[in-house]
């Protein structure tokens, strides 16, 4: 029988491994994908799941709202969730996320970092850490790189942040590789 989303599953024991896995190194970065409005989700339990985000801090985070898919037991479930509700869950979970996202880029901010060039524009670099996907994540835009090209590895001081993206300065006139 199929039963409920667990919202989330085994919540506490995840932050535990969570903050294990951050104490041997500090710089992991955690992503993950959630649903809301999972047939019988409620407010409560989508409440919960937003204090779980806040605390759990994932640098990373995509949501979609469920929607039934031809063949899934999920659709035969009771008490789905009205579609304007999914996408106010929807909304408020991806603020909160880019609120968490944000304090975790603010955290970089003063670090040198390495940023791998994607683009070479007028402004200067643009690329991405070894915490970015591309075409996925945010970018590290680098001023002051001139003389590099695309596939460079470069050193740059992060001097900004925002949601998802960082700004950078370059800061190393030899490329790491």
């Amino acid at each position: 029988t199929l039963r409920r989303m667990a919202r989330p599953a085994a919540s506490e024991r995840t932050l535990e491994r969570i903050r294990a896995w951050r104490a041997i190194n500090p710089d992991l970065a955690i992503r993950s994908t959630f649903i809301v409005g999972f047939p019988g989700e409620t407010e409560a339990e989508f409440e919960h799941l937003l204090a779980w985000l806040e605390e759990a801090r994932l640098d990373r985070v995509g949501a979609f709202a469920y929607e039934d898919v031809a063949g899934a037991a999920a659709n035969d479930l009771p008490d789905h969730v009205p579609e304007e509700v999914k996408a106010e869950r929807l909304e408020r979970f991806m603020q909160a996320a880019a609120r968490v996202s944000a304090e975790r880029l603010a955290e970089k901010i003063g670090r040198r970092v390495a940023v791998l060039v994607d683009e070479v524009t007028e402004a200067g670099a643009v690329g991405r850490t070894v915490w970015d996907a591309p075409e996925i994540d945010g970018v590290v835009t680098v001023r002051g790189a001139e003389g590099v090209s695309v596939g460079d590895v470069v050193m740059a001081e992060v001097t900004g942040a925002g949601e998802y993206d960082l700004i950078a300065t370059f800061k190393d006139p030899t490329h790491c590789g």
